[in-house]
């Protein structure tokens, strides 16, 4: 079996949908230290940037598979920003603080043990 592809774009796309279909605002916590990034450096504390992802707050907004792109504006100057999606950390929304921590992307389960099963049973946790 292939290794599974990562989770983090599919379900930040989505967690985006939902907020901005139900009238919130999306905001991304982003390691500000990850490799590629493109953001304004003033912005940056304690080693992360919080990025509103608003249709309102961005122009031309791309939550791509590797990447987000946008522009914003940052006191007044237009910046092109650029983040990496493993340096997406988590997505909230401001109104409720409701969202979404990523974990690190785990490796696919192993499915050569007896059975085509990975050992142990799975981990599932209740998010109210």
């Amino acid at each position: 079996m292939a290794q599974a592809t990562s989770k983090r774009p599919y379900l930040l796309r989505a967690m985006h949908a939902w907020m901005s279909d139900n009238g919130l605002t999306p905001y991304i916590i982003v390691d500000a230290e990850a490799e590629g990034l493109a953001v304004p450096e003033p912005y940056v504390a304690d080693g992360r940037i919080v990025l509103n992802v608003s249709d309102a707050a961005t122009r031309d907004l791309i939550l791509g598979h590797q990447a987000v792109r946008f522009e914003a504006r940052f006191g007044g100057v237009a910046h092109r920003l650029e983040v990496p999606v493993p340096a997406v950390i988590g997505i909230y929304a401001r109104e409720t603080g409701q969202g979404m921590i990523f974990a690190d992307d785990e490796p696919a389960p192993d499915t050569d043990t007896p059975g085509g099963k990975a050992p142990g049973r799975p981990a599932l946790k209740v998010v109210k």
